[in-house]
């Protein structure tokens, strides 16, 4: 006879996933309509219908070293036929959140960004950084003439100095939450005896590059029926992301090449204009980097906005998202508008709306950037850490 075993609820752990949108957790009788009806879950103790009963009784140590809570998708196909309206889709996305907040390194970091109590306070440190900035140069006023964004407002080494030290608190906390998960993703969880096993896993390198190329194809995403659409959005907004990083570097060459290795202006064409504009800001329209850019901003606010459209449009089955998921698509879609209207501002010359909207869209970038590993932008490695793992430990989907 098996050993019995006394598990005690923790209480306020529930409290807290129905508090981060999961307040639908208690419907649920385990009926595993879910479970049979997701498309991306494991054969062998398939999600989400053991994640709902260990979030019924708490158990968030049980649930935080699973790696099932990010192979979850949320495609949302088990909310819309739960007989009982439990959603456990919302569940899990509320069980994540915590999961963020679990690992988070400084820890108080996630709390602060998963409470919409502290949104002031996360707000007002890169205003303040700013505004810094801004008194000791002397820029406060809106500056005349031409708009310089660079040259009279906010210089390149002053912006370049502030978000290399914004990315370097970002990569520390993502180092440290990711560490601390493996480790308990390695003791947490049994090595599969499925068959594939052996086949699947190889070399982490190997594995890790599989996983990306599944990442950026969003295969997964794909299997989704409820909202499949979802996939094509991810895609705009994952892209349009890659391009704005690709023109971002491609502006450092432009800048620092011309400055530290004397790198001049390259291919002239006709009317003495050049195609590579190496030097300072701002370029012109005709500029590769710049139409990759603005291409690729477009693309991101394409996706963006799809996001909030298929968001709202089933919402009535799939939920309608918590204040974890909003505040990222709404940070998102600041970054992307306010960056547009920069430019089209500065095209227009109107420095009186020009340079305070510039103004917000560094303020949503570090935002974006600082906050990360504590956001849901944190999914992003969370789940290709979860993904490896699954591969490493021979834990793959129903395709197998």
């Amino acid at each position: 006879m098996a050993e019995a075993k006394l598990i005690k609820p923790d209480l306020e752990f529930v409290k807290k996933v129905m508090d981060s949108g999961g307040e639908s957790l208690k419907k649920c009788y385990q009926c595993a309509t879910c479970s049979v009806v997701c498309n991306v879950t494991p054969e062998d103790k398939p999600f989400p219908r053991k994640e709902m009963i260990q979030a019924q009784w708490g158990l968030k140590d049980k649930l935080f070293s699973n790696p099932d809570i990010w192979l979850c998708h949320q495609c949302s196909d088990c909310t819309a036929y739960c007989p009982r309206g439990a959603k456990p889709g919302e569940v899990l996305g509320a069980i994540r959140k915590l999961s963020i907040e679990h690992y988070a390194f400084p820890g108080f970091m996630g709390k602060l960004v998963g409470d919409p109590k502290y949104l002031w306070v996360l707000f007002a440190v890169p205003v303040i950084i700013f505004l810094t900035v801004l008194g000791y140069l002397g820029h406060i006023k809106i500056p005349d003439g031409e708009i310089i964004y660079a040259e009279k407002f906010i210089p390149v080494l002053a912006i370049d100095t502030i978000f290399i030290a914004a990315a370097l608190f970002a990569v520390l906390g993502f180092l440290g939450g990711v560490v601390r998960y493996w480790k308990d993703l390695s003791s947490g969880v049994a090595m599969s005896s499925n068959p594939w096993q052996k086949k699947v896993k190889g070399p982490i390198p190997i594995i890790i590059l599989n996983t990306i190329i599944d990442f950026m194809t969003h295969q997964r995403f794909k299997k989704c029926e409820v909202t499949k659409d979802r996939s094509n959005s991810h895609m705009f907004v994952f892209f349009g992301f890659v391009g704005l990083a690709i023109t971002t570097t491609w502006a450092i060459a432009y800048l620092y090449g011309f400055e530290f290795f004397n790198i001049q202006k390259a291919i002239q064409l006709s009317g003495g204009s050049f195609l590579l504009n190496f030097g300072e800001s701002p370029y012109p329209l005709y500029d590769p980097m710049k139409i990759l850019g603005n291409v690729s901003a477009v693309i991101l606010l394409a996706g963006i906005l799809q996001v909030i459209t298929n968001r709202k449009k089933n919402a009535e089955k799939a939920g309608n998202g918590s204040y974890f998921d909003w505040l990222f698509i709404s940070i998102i879609f600041t970054i992307v508008t306010t960056g547009i209207l920069s430019e089209v501002l500065r095209l227009a010359h109107i420095p009186v709306l020009a340079y305070p909207v510039y103004f917000i869209h560094l303020v949503v970038v570090f935002f974006l950037f600082a906050y990360a590993p504590f956001s849901k932008m944190a999914h992003m490695v969370y789940r290709t850490t979860a993904l490896v793992f699954a591969k490493y430990s021979g834990r793959e989907d129903k395709k197998f």
